[in-house]
């Protein structure tokens, strides 16, 4: 297991080598790799399991009985994922998560937080709690993304955010094609209609996940 991933990682902020050693042992760490689209989690499955991404990523869907498929998050290297549902262990996951491509994971169950100190304990939560609001920010700015009825209106929203948050009108997303047209709730063929327009439009220039952001317009949703 690599100590300097989780060093630099949200949950173990304020925290040494020595500490987080011991925290991984006391929370029971354990590490499994994924191949390229295998499932890690179902929906309905139930988990006390903090995962914590130290390799490749995964995506968080919405998958239906009638094979409709959105995507909710990519979670990389370095980040988070199934926070809320380890520490509600009873409540059942209503997402399924997936390996986007071979990745690692380290489990830690949220249970053993009972066995540290209260003082080990009030700064991992306060870590902790920094991560969920994260989480949330992240999911409120996929309402917006979504929100708009043209799909033109949905993929300048999503590259007007990554454009602020790279402070820069050019950029490389984490999403291929198929991915995006799943955060974005449509059909990839339409998706890439669309994108194929905006760039003869002179809106954008794209190539893969390579953007860049030739004009800014109102673009009534």
């Amino acid at each position: 297991m690599d100590i300097s991933v989780l060093h630099n990682s949200i949950l173990f902020k304020g925290f040494d080598d020595t500490e987080i050693s011991e925290l991984l042992k006391a929370l029971n760490a354990t590490e499994k790799k994924y191949n390229k689209g295998e499932m890690i989690f179902s929906s309905g499955e139930i988990t006390d399991k903090l995962c914590f991404v130290t390799a490749g990523s995964v995506t968080v869907e919405s998958n239906d009985m009638w094979g409709n498929r959105t995507i909710l998050n990519l979670v990389g290297k370095g980040q988070f994922f199934a926070e809320s549902y380890a520490l509600l262990p009873d409540v059942p996951m209503l997402v399924d998560v997936c390996a986007a491509e071979d990745c690692s994971i380290v489990f830690l169950s949220m249970k053993s937080l009972a066995n540290l100190n209260d003082t080990i304990s009030s700064r991992l939560l306060a870590n902790l709690l920094t991560i969920t609001t994260r989480k949330n920010l992240h999911l409120s700015s996929r309402s917006f993304h979504t929100a708009p009825r043209q799909v033109r209106g949905r993929i300048m929203a999503y590259l007007n955010t990554i454009s602020v948050q790279k402070h820069s009108r050019e950029f490389d997303i984490p999403f291929d094609r198929q991915q995006l047209a799943d955060y974005l709730n449509v059909e990839r063929s339409v998706l890439s209609n669309e994108l194929s327009k905006m760039q003869k439009d002179g809106l954008i220039r794209c190539r893969k996940n390579h953007f860049e952001i030739i004009t800014v317009t109102y673009l009534p949703g």
